[in-house]
């Protein structure tokens, strides 16, 4: 007999979501100044692809710095 597990659900949930664990710790507000920022980012580069994963992680640190910065 298999033992269920009620946190299993859960895990398997969370692993669907499209969003990487790292981001749903965001509010949509935060979410979009990081999108707005990474596709600045994209343009700077002359739009080149392949990237999109560093501008985005790029431009998580910029607003993350930004948001600190505005609290001081």
């Amino acid at each position: 007999m298999k033992t269920r597990n009620p946190d299993a659900k859960r895990v398997r949930e969370r692993n669907l979501s499209s969003e990487p664990e790292s981001m749903q710790k965001y509010s949509d507000e935060v979410r979009e100044r990081i999108a707005k920022k990474a596709y600045e980012l994209y343009e700077q580069r002359g739009r080149q692809a392949e990237r999109d994963l560093e501008d985005w992680l790029k431009a998580e640190e910029l607003v993350r710095k930004e948001m600190n910065d505005t609290r001081e």
